[in-house]
């Protein structure tokens, strides 16, 4: 059995669509971080790092499996099944190379960009727009991509897509919008109508109380 634990927020939902692509049954815990229960002794004894998604694959060995970090997570699914990720090549480093990019560029770009805006305790005028004028370099960089691919490995949907939906959904959060980034909205919606990704989509949104 696969257990996730999450909550609506941009690095959780990759989790869940990944699985449903894969046509995976899983379990689906709510942690709702708006009241900090990511930092309860209960869930810091799954992920001592206090952050979701995590994953509990009780299937996996003698020993169940518990996974933190999405990109991990989602590389783990795509070897356990040997779907969206390329078994080899150049195709292969691709993916990993947009997963890189996104967990060092994109992802914490948009993440710094939405706290400085909307979370700080008091306005921080250069933090804002250190960041802000960083995710939106890191949209457009990836909107280039876009321009010469279907997806942003390539020609075919991968992992590396599902790691970038979480922020582009949850853009607003960063104050981002995809006006001047086309090829990212036209990849987006193709994203997003997905079926795997709505039914993903709506679950996690059930999560929030």
């Amino acid at each position: 059995m696969i257990e996730i634990y999450a909550f609506a927020t941009p690095n959780s939902i990759k989790v869940p669509v990944a699985l449903e692509e894969l046509g995976l049954k899983y379990v689906l815990h709510a942690v709702n971080v708006r009241k900090g229960e990511q930092k309860t002794a209960k869930f810091l004894a799954l992920n001592p790092n206090g952050k979701v998604p995590v994953l509990v694959d009780t299937s996996a060995s003698s020993e169940p499996l518990v996974l933190t970090e999405s990109a991990a997570i989602l590389i783990y699914l795509a070897e356990k099944t040997g779907k969206l990720l390329p078994a080899s090549g150049t195709a292969r480093s691709r993916v990993f190379e947009q997963l890189f990019f996104h967990a060092s560029g994109l992802g914490p770009a948009f993440g710094q960009a939405g706290f400085f805006q909307r979370q700080a305790s008091e306005p921080q005028p250069l933090a804002i727009e250190r960041f802000t004028t960083e995710a939106d370099r890191t949209l457009h960089v990836l909107d280039n991509v876009l321009a010469k691919h279907p997806f942003v490995a390539g020609e075919a949907f991968t992992i590396a897509d599902i790691a970038h939906f979480g922020w582009i959904w949850r853009r607003e959060f960063a104050g981002v919008s995809l006006e001047s980034a086309p090829h990212v909205a036209r990849w987006f919606n193709e994203v997003v109508d997905r079926p795997a990704v709505q039914r993903a989509v709506q679950r996690v949104n059930a999560l929030v109380p």
